[in-house]
């Protein structure tokens, strides 16, 4: 089957994965402390928000053990299928969710469910949606490859911030907490099923097919026995990747719109032009990846956003459009270039019959100390300090430990992924 293919089923799949979970972000800051928090104050009521935001996080590394070990055991291809469907389902019923107007307690309970299915599903979906690329994709040019389902992510924060900021555009305030928010949770149905077409149409992939069986009981065996110190090296690289992209498309329309007093149409406005830019170059530092290493690639965007991060929030703050896209912009850049070398990096780390399971728990382990507490931390920071500057330092300490993990392992391009590694 076609390489090209592959990625487009998975980048599509991927892209509707990432908006159905972007989407609960960004409506955790613009309409859900007041729908389902309404008795705190708006930052409070923000931070509680967050607080389940961040619940679907927590169950990220669950269902990457789960899709991971059965992906290690059945295939890759029948759990894509099975995550997209979880993740859909999920997304639409929070759009059919009575508020706590009309139910009271009861309604932020029944978000948090829904967002714990998220998590689980989209904990399975990553690891693989990156893995049936890289494993039909050549040696040479796999970061080029593998690098396009990461940009699903961007993707689908574009596809959601740009249908809340077309609402946000033709409707007034009191519409869009009426029904507006509902609109884009409903229309994830429809896109569910558009993906799953395209993922039932391809093929599993060959590398697993050709794979010995497992000499360990369970992949999580293997991967415990065997591939430890690459989970660490996993878990690192992803502090300052996972931390930053969220303080940069989630936290920033909280910051921007309490702080600095804009409209929310201005920041989300932002954002989309951002993640435009940053869907489009994440394949190019995959591509650099294949020419001069995963780890240069992954070392300078991590040394980029902890020196960029100090420019970030004094950008916003002028309040100027341009300046606020630039802020965004640049930081999405720097993510981007370790967000593109990280699916063939982490895939090159593990051996086929432990990969699923391997790639999937050192990247959602490190979601729940870092994507999942990012806004949350970001929030409390600003209520205690009322300063930009704590939330800095935060991150650049993230690029220091994401630094030292990528330095730390081995260079990992060009591996043939059929062949066993050596332990």
């Amino acid at each position: 089957m076609s390489i090209k293919k592959i990625v487009a089923a998975s980048l599509i799949g991927t892209t509707i994965e990432w908006y159905d979970f972007f989407l609960y972000g960004s409506a955790a800051a613009l309409v859900f402390n007041v729908l389902f928090f309404p008795d705190s104050d708006p930052l409070t009521g923000t931070l509680l928000a967050f607080l389940t935001y961040a619940v679907g996080f927590v169950a990220r590394p669950l269902g990457g053990l789960v899709f991971g070990h059965f992906g290690d055991r059945l295939g890759r291809k029948t759990l894509l299928v099975i995550s997209l469907l979880m993740m859909g389902v999920a997304t639409f019923l929070i759009g059919c969710l009575p508020t706590h107007a009309a139910i009271g307690g009861a309604a932020p309970l029944l978000l948090t469910a829904l967002r714990l299915v998220q998590g689980f599903a989209l904990g399975g979906e990553w690891g693989g949606a990156v893995l049936i690329v890289s494993e039909h994709g050549d040696a040479g040019r796999r970061g080029f490859w593998a690098s396009w389902p990461q940009a699903g992510a961007p993707g689908g924060n574009l596809l959601a911030t740009g249908v809340l900021a077309l609402l946000a555009a033709f409707q007034s305030d009191e519409a869009f907490l009426s029904w507006g928010w509902r609109v884009p949770f409903l229309l994830s149905g429809v896109l569910v099923m558009v993906g799953l077409w395209i993922r039932l149409s391809i093929s599993e992939s060959p590398v697993f097919q050709q794979a010995p069986p497992l000499e360990d009981k369970t992949p999580i065996a293997g991967v415990i026995r065997h591939h430890w110190r690459d989970v660490l090296v996993a878990i690192g690289a992803r502090m300052a990747e996972n931390i930053s992209f969220y303080l940069i498309t989630v936290f920033v329309i909280t910051y921007g719109t309490t702080v600095v007093k804009l409209d929310k149409a201005t920041v989300l406005n932002a954002v989309l032009i951002a993640s435009a830019i940053h869907f489009i170059t994440i394949p190019l530092w995959g591509a650099l990846s294949d020419r001069v290493g995963r780890r240069p690639v992954y070392l300078a965007g991590a040394a980029g956003i902890g020196v960029w991060i100090f420019a970030f929030f004094p950008l916003i703050n002028t309040g100027g459009f341009l300046a606020i896209t630039l802020a965004i912009t640049v930081g999405l850049l720097f993510h981007g270039m370790m967000y593109g070398p990280q699916a063939a990096f982490f895939s090159e780390l593990f051996g086929t019959r432990m990969r699923y399971t391997g790639v999937s728990i050192g990247a959602q382990l490190s979601a729940i100390v870092a994507g999942a507490l990012a806004p949350v931390i970001a929030v409390r920071l600003l209520q205690q300090f009322g300063s930009w500057v704590p939330i800095a330092v935060y991150l650049a300490v993230a690029a220091v430990l994401t630094l030292v993990a990528v330095y730390a392992a081995r260079e990992t391009q060009g591996r043939d992924l059929a062949e066993k590694i050596k332990v």
